[in-house]
């Protein structure tokens, strides 16, 4: 610690070097700082920027004088640069040797309720990671967008509807600062667009040792249509969307090159970004002197493509003739290519001219490495992405999976944080940097501990809620009297139930409703009663989901129901907070397999909460019987099977899970239900958190890209200019390769196969010759290279030896690009030939 005489002073500056760090506010030991100076607006916002905004430097200087004020902050600041200090994860593996920079573009950010630029699960994941690498070390410089008015808020009319409004984001009461140049001066870029130049500019937030890089449109010398590009999250037609998607991908590459940065690796959280492969090259092309597709080749070896879409529709498509308008020009004189080069890139049909350009192709074909974002997430997604590799395996498609996690920190209740605290000290105890695992904390404490957090918890979202729906009922004009009992019917012992998602028809939100007269009796059963919070938005253009929406509406409005379901408006990251912190129970019943992953499941486990979801995306590879609930029978069915689902939902939640609730011992505890808690903690917490992730991501795709595009790009990129043209080679003779025989000859218990192939004009170096046997049974699959025997002129002579145990017929010869050339197959090069 500073010796004291040598701390820096306390000052409003330094009040606003904490407001302005989104890693200051992960403990809720600091909300006390916010709190001081004006708890009203803390509470209504836990925007600290916009508190310091707000009040006059004279009164903070006087708040600053006081001794408990003083050492309040003197305490966060020591506490604060302990750890930022404190040496990580990353640097304990000596992985800055490899790894110097990743560059993490989305769409979205969910850091804080300070900063509305995110929509929900995308953002939730970006801001989660982007925590998580800061607290382990990893060098993540993120981009994305300053949305003007973010993603819509949403009002419920009297008559059940959905009204989106778009408030203003003003920057002046935002966590964010302007990016400056070399000089000092504000950064300002020019982009390109059809017949007009704009500016972007460029702003940060802080987020612990990392940072979030973000580009505004709104600058005065651009046209108003330019302005509006950075207006709505996910607003406006398909020509904006893709000029969203131009600024974020290419204008947001030579932001990072302006800030003085140029990472190892860059990692496109999903497709929106995807042009950001393009101008990497591009930069790649100009500073080393060398074609496109030499620096795409040198590039692509550094970049990450995480999909999370679970379906082909879900990707962003733009017609040919747009994309022609916006990029022509780009392609032909900045890239050196043409049009129809480019646009190939993203069509399943290269050739194809009516193919809509997808971004997700141009994504993969500009990537060294592609995952989903769960287990049963990658198996849906080789499925989607099969055509791009034809007469591939659907298995070999190559796409991994790193299951989300979320930044528990963020997410756990304050009265769960201090009771850890009290047995662990200031480490939150289950994140990575923590001395104690959960089942080591959990055999600390009894039922009775454990159950009293879990009732606090129930009690100050019950709190919340009532706060909540008192301000709502006050905005739409409810009288005095309706306002006083707002949420008075809610009781703090009885089993609360959330479900808050994105109102769309595929997530399934009105699974529940499709017996309401099941559902009230299970509402309003006289000796075991439960009530249900329910939030969620759907998106403007989507009639189906605001139908859905309304269906809450009406049914909680019925008079038998008596108040104990609760819609909550404006579904945001403050509502998500506490939901996720008080139920007891977290529903999900998407359609699977069309939740990639989710995770406000997640949010629940430290927290003490309990899942009853469909078996789709994280929760698929966490259930287990005595950790939650399971719906569905871990198969992809059509709409017709709702039905079925529902009625698994209604019979768990008569039969198991509220008797459970209520079952209780002499002491008043549910000990079944507490021990369903503890198993779900001590199996899942850090299972699914996002160090978890984030150390699989930098151990499983981070280092490798960064080597690979390391080892092309040196000595003037000689390995990419090399490996260019062998797969130039490659595919121009490919179709030279022909079977001309294949031999099996049994002798005892071995077999032994030749194979003699015609080579034309490509070299046996450069092909791997396969036997593929595919999973039988009990039997895995397996593949067996045989050996180069014998080259002469066109032809080549392969043998190799195997055990008799399982039949020839199992057996099917292929010839792929051999993995000597140092090349991601099929990624790179997708050639097969298969023996007929």
């Amino acid at each position: 610690m500073t010796p004291a005489t040598e701390r820096p002073a306390i000052t409003p500056e330094t009040l606003r070097r904490l407001a302005f760090d989104q890693s200051i506010r992960w403990t809720s030991q600091n909300d006390d700082l916010w709190q001081l100076i004006d708890n009203d607006l803390w509470q209504l916002t836990r925007n600290p920027s916009l508190i310091l905004s707000t009040v006059p430097e004279q009164r903070l200087e006087a708040l600053l004088q006081r001794a408990e004020c003083h050492r309040l902050v003197e305490g966060i600041v020591e506490a604060q640069q302990a750890r930022l200090e404190r040496p990580t994860w990353f640097a304990s593996q000596h992985y800055g040797e490899t790894l110097a920079r990743v560059a993490y573009f989305s769409m979205e950010y969910m850091l804080s309720e300070a900063l509305p630029i995110y929509s929900g699960g995308l953002g939730n994941v970006a801001g989660d990671q982007l925590k998580a690498a800061g607290d382990l070390g990893v060098p993540v410089t993120a981009v994305g967008m300053l949305w003007q008015h973010g993603y819509f808020r949403q009002s419920i009319g009297p008559d059940g509807h959905q009204q989106a409004l778009y408030p203003v984001n003003d920057t002046r009461q935002m966590p964010i600062e302007p990016l400056l140049d070399a000089d000092g001066a504000p950064l300002r870029l020019a982009v390109q667009l059809p017949g007009l130049q704009i500016w972007l500019r460029g702003w940060q937030a802080t987020v612990g040792l990392n940072r979030l890089l973000l580009l505004d449109t709104n600058d005065p010398a651009n046209p108003p249509i330019a302005r509006l590009i950075a207006s709505e999250l996910y607003g406006g037609d398909n020509e904006m969307r893709l000029r969203q998607e131009l600024v974020l991908g290419i204008g947001g590459w030579r932001l990072l090159e302006a800030a003085g940065l140029r990472p190892d690796v860059l990692h496109l959280n999903d497709g929106h970004a995807a042009f950001a492969v393009l101008e990497r090259a591009r930069s790649h092309m100009a500073r080393e002197r060398v074609s496109f597709s030499v620096a795409l080749n040198a590039t692509r070896a550094g970049n990450l493509f995480t999909t999370h879409t679970p379906v082909e529709a879900g990707f962003d498509r733009f017609p040919p003739e747009l994309v022609s308008k916006y990029l022509e020009r780009y392609a032909e004189y900045e890239l050196g290519i043409s049009l129809q080069a480019l646009l190939a890139m993203g069509r399943k049909q290269p050739q194809d001219p009516h193919e809509p350009f997808n971004m997700a192709y141009l994504a993969t074909r500009g990537a060294g490495a592609v995952n989903a974002v769960s287990q049963l997430h990658g198996r849906t997604s080789r499925y989607i992405f099969r055509e791009l590799y034809p007469r591939w395996p659907v298995e070999s498609v190559p796409v991994g999976h790193v299951t989300n996690g979320i930044h528990l920190p963020t997410w756990v209740s304050p009265d769960a944080e201090a009771h850890w605290y009290e047995l662990h000290g200031d480490e939150i105890p289950w994140r990575g940097t923590g001395e104690s695992s959960v089942d080591e904390l959990l055999a600390q404490v009894d039922d009775r501990w454990l159950w009293q957090i879990r009732q606090h918890a129930r009690n100050e979202l019950l709190g919340f809620v009532r706060s909540h729906l008192a301000r709502s009922l006050a905005v739409h004009g409810a009288s005095p009297a309706e306002i006083e009992v707002a949420g008075s019917r809610l009781h703090p012992e009885r089993l609360t139930l959330g479900f808050a998602r994105r109102f769309a028809s595929y997530k399934r939100p009105n699974l529940l409703l499709q017996d309401p007269e099941r559902l009230a009796a299970i509402l309003t059963h006289p000796a075991y009663p439960v009530q249900l919070l329910v939030a969620g938005k759907a998106h403007p253009a989507d009639r189906a989901g605001q139908a859905l929406l309304s269906e809450w509406q009406r049914f909680a409005a019925r008079a038998d129901i008596a108040g104990r379901v609760v819609f909550l408006e404006d579904y945001d990251m403050r509502i998500a907070r506490h939901m996720v912190q008080g139920v007891d129970v977290w529903l999900n019943t998407p359609r699977r397999p069309w939740e990639a992953s989710g995770t406000s499941g997640m949010k629940v486990l430290a927290n003490g909460g309990l899942n009853l979801s469909q078996l789709d995306g994280w929760w698929a590879e966490a259930y287990a019987a005595d950790l939650g609930w399971a719906v569905g029978d871990g198969l992809e069915h059509e709409p017709e099977h709702d039905a079925a689902d529902a009625e698994q939902l209604y019979r768990l939640l008569e039969e198991q899970v509220v008797p459970c609730f209520y079952r209780r011992d002499e002491q008043h505890i549910p000990t079944a239900w507490v021990k369903r808690m503890r198993r779900s903690m001590s199996e899942l917490v850090e299972r699914f958190s996002a160090d978890r992730t984030v150390r699989e991501y930098t151990e499983r795709y981070y280092l490798p890209l960064a080597s690979a595009y390391r080892q092309r790009c040196a000595d003037g990129s000689a390995l990419a200019i090399h490996t260019s043209r062998r797969i130039t080679s490659l595919r121009s003779y490919w179709h030279e390769l022909a079977f001309e025989q294949i031999e099996w000859q049994a002798e005892g218990d071995t077999y032994r196969i030749g194979a003699r192939l015609h080579l034309g004009r490509i070299e046996p170096e450069q092909i791997a010759v396969q036997l593929l046997a595919e999973s039988r049974g009990n039997e895995p699959a397996t593949v067996h290279t045989l050996k180069l025997q014998h080259h002469e002129g066109a032809y080549a002579s392969f043998r190799t030896e195997l055990s008799t145990r399982r039949p020839v017929a199992d057996y099917t010869a292929r010839v792929v690009p051999s993995p000597e050339l140092g090349l991601a197959v099929p990624l790179e090069l997708p050639l097969i030939l298969w023996q007929r």
